[in-house]
């Protein structure tokens, strides 16, 4: 995702980068084998599909809710295989659509299926969050609104763990600054990325293949990794200002809309607003996709993504407050009676 702007970061950056720390996290969880079974980037997902049913049982629990606590749980799984279908469809059809005519000999065989090629689109996965609670909403005969609202309320952190394993595997990696900047990291995934990058890697590596120094560095080699920061750029940790920006800063806007009861849509209005300009604020400091073509006005393909996302999230708040239906949720609020959850 680097290649066409590798040229420009590597003429940015100096070779005194004693500052920055080097990536080395060992991306698997659990290795039992080569490429298997158990990446930290899978852990993330169900650590956030987790926390995002903890969120949603609470506000069942003690709001105005017409979901019982113990279907919180049904909810989460529907919208989990929603978002996990959704957002790598929303990859392919928003990033590289190129995959749905890609067929390789070996498995998976179609390109689609194939998570090495590219990975999930959040904007995606909330389309498909969406369809899945929508589903469940028409299943079990509650307020659609007020289903995406839980969801809504219980995406946040999922999102933040989400691009903390973006963080570990190396990608999606942040524009270049000084070595002396305190967050600065130096990432070795990028010894693969461009021609000048692995003439660079050959003359301080040698005879060591680009994956194999990977590995080793992460291994905790001190020779290969003092080799690698004479190498590689300094730039900025974009995913974890994402984590704290479209994860956390989001989940606490959200808390405080949430602490009392709200019309449905008003929540799922309020993260489309908050997670839009999260996004859009966020992705300065990202490195932008090199395989997308350059977007009108200089911004990324993910804030033109978001743009329409926060218009969804203002039309969701204003016909929410204009229908005057019933309260739902309050995670700090004790339901009674006048909320049948069916308005």
């Amino acid at each position: 995702m680097l290649i066409a702007h590798a040229h420009t970061d590597l003429a940015m950056f100096s070779p005194t980068t004693l500052a920055a720390w080097l990536h080395n996290i060992d991306p698997y969880f659990v290795q039992l084998w080569a490429d298997g079974p158990v990446r930290w980037y899978g852990v993330s997902y169900l650590l956030g599909f987790f926390l995002g049913f903890l969120l949603i049982r609470r506000v069942c629990a003690v709001g105005v809710s017409s979901l019982s606590p113990k279907r919180a749980a049904d909810l989460v799984i529907a919208v989990a295989l929603g978002a996990m279908v959704g957002g790598r469809l929303g990859y392919v059809v928003f990033y590289k659509p190129e995959l749905f005519t890609m067929i390789t000999d070996g498995f998976p065989w179609w390109g689609v299926l194939d998570m090495l090629h590219g990975g999930m689109s959040s904007h995606g996965g909330m389309i498909g969050a969406v369809a899945g609670g929508a589903w469940f909403a028409w299943r079990h005969r509650q307020n659609p609104l007020y289903m995406v609202d839980l969801l809504a309320f219980g995406a946040p952190l999922g999102l933040a763990c989400g691009r903390i394993a973006n963080f570990i595997n190396g990608e999606l990696l942040g524009r270049t600054c000084a070595p002396g900047f305190p967050l600065a990291v130096q990432f070795p995934q990028e010894l693969f990325e461009s021609h000048e990058m692995v003439m660079r890697f050959e003359k301080a590596f040698g005879a060591v293949a680009p994956a194999d120094a990977l590995q080793r560095i992460q291994a905790g080699s001190v020779t290969l990794a003092s080799a690698a920061a004479e190498v590689l750029p300094t730039r900025h940790p974009s995913q974890l200002y994402a984590a704290a920006l479209e994860g956390l800063a989001v989940m606490l806007v959200l808390a405080v809309v949430w602490a009392r009861p709200r019309r449905a849509g008003v929540v799922a209005g309020a993260f489309g607003l908050t997670y839009a300009a999260a996004r859009i604020g966020g992705e300065i400091f990202r490195l932008p996709d090199a395989h997308l073509p350059e977007q009108w006005l200089g911004l990324s393909r993910g804030q033109w993504l978001s743009v329409p996302l926060a218009a969804v999230g203002l039309g969701l708040v204003l016909f929410a407050q204009w229908r005057k239906k019933a309260l739902f949720g309050g995670w700090r609020t004790v339901g009674d009676a006048g909320a049948s959850g069916k308005g």
